[in-house]
């Protein structure tokens, strides 16, 4: 992979850690959607070999100092979920889009999880149904990401 597609991957991911900090209004707080998981997913199915565990993990550690959490709980979760997808992308490639959604949604409620299971060992964190609001969102983002982001990967002819 070229420099120049190495930039375009890394911007993404740069514009969705702006996404996942961007301050939106409270009562539509609840329902971020997980920017950063649904960009890992779509380049580790697009590109295996060339982003992977070892790249979530050192998103995650960028997420983990954004949003000020404990170092680890997002790198080890982001790892996790993609570290399935990676297991399993030759699979994940072959649904629809839909059912690829309703896939990053269990992803992305397995992340939140890990999250909060991370934080509630660490700190004294209380599970409320909201930490599950995102992945609505995220499972009706999936379609337009992808989409999105395929059309940035061809028009760039990234491979």
């Amino acid at each position: 992979m070229s420099i120049r597609h190495r930039f375009i991957v890394i911007l993404t991911l740069l514009i969705a850690l702006i996404a996942t900090i961007m301050p939106l209004p409270l009562s539509v707080d609840a329902f971020r959607p997980d920017w950063v998981l649904v960009v890992l997913i779509y380049w580790c199915l697009a590109l295996p070999s060339r982003v992977n565990v070892i790249s979530a993990g050192f998103v995650g550690l960028v997420l983990d100092v954004l949003l000020g959490s404990i170092l680890g709980v997002h790198t080890a979760a982001m790892a996790i979920a993609v570290y399935i997808v990676a297991g399993n992308f030759q699979k994940i490639r072959n649904f629809s889009v839909w059912q690829q959604a309703l896939i990053v949604g269990v992803l992305s409620a397995l992340y939140h999880l890990i999250v909060f299971w991370m934080q509630r060992f660490l700190t004294d964190a209380v599970f409320l149904p909201s930490y599950l609001y995102p992945v609505i969102t995220t499972i009706v983002l999936w379609p337009w990401a992808f989409l999105l982001l395929r059309q940035i990967r061809r028009h760039f002819r990234i491979s």
